[in-house]
């Protein structure tokens, strides 16, 4: 399971290099723009956090706390990641039709499964739960400040012309989206008769 979890993070951070190198080779070099877009920021964070985890696995070491709830809070965004591109805006974006296999479903599914079915970590208690929130509130807020001062937003449903009110309502409802994710994610914890760790 560690050698699994190192791989697929390994291979997450290639595809973000990949992209990233089209990108620039595109004419567009610039790093915050690639790293704008929540997919892209959202799995290679989340590809950190499990290089990790499989990396304590490997040495014989369960997730503590402060891991175990950054997987948590890993797996809750990038079902997000998942769900946003596959049901509300397929096929849209720029990079190639195999890294948005790896990035939109693969990965995203891989995490799942992995928090899922392999009990190496403590239970979360519930009122944790709030740690999903920062990282997507900041990125948030640092995509709308640069909407209104650089004119260029990652997405279509954040443009600055929908006006306040649409992008605020977007907003409310992504952010229940996740902690509905969330939900799911600490519930997931509880199911019984999980695969025990193998390294």
């Amino acid at each position: 399971m560690g050698a699994l979890r190192v791989a697929s993070a390994a291979l997450v951070l290639a595809t973000l290099g990949i992209v990233y190198g089209l990108n620039a080779a595109g004419g567009d070099p610039r790093v915050a723009h690639t790293f704008g877009y929540f997919t892209n920021l959202t799995n290679l964070l989340a590809s950190l956090v499990m290089l990790a985890a499989g990396l304590a696995t490997l040495r014989g070491r369960p997730s503590g706390t402060p891991l175990t709830t950054a997987r948590a809070a890993a797996a809750s965004c990038l079902i997000i990641v998942g769900l946003v591109y596959n049901l509300i805006v397929p096929g849209t974006g720029t990079a190639p039709p195999w890294a948005s296999v790896i990035l939109h479903a693969a990965f995203p599914m891989l995490v799942l499964l992995d928090w899922l079915l392999v009990a190496d970590r403590p239970r979360l208690p519930w009122r944790t739960l709030w740690w999903v929130l920062p990282y997507p509130l900041a990125w948030l807020a640092v995509t709308l400040l640069r909407g209104a001062t650089e004119g260029w937003v990652p997405y279509g449903f954040l443009v600055p012309s929908r006006g306040a009110p649409a992008i605020a309502w977007t907003s409310a409802g992504l952010v229940a989206a996740l902690l509905a994710a969330a939900a799911l994610v600490w519930a997931g914890q509880r199911i019984p008769h999980r695969a025990r760790l193998v390294g």
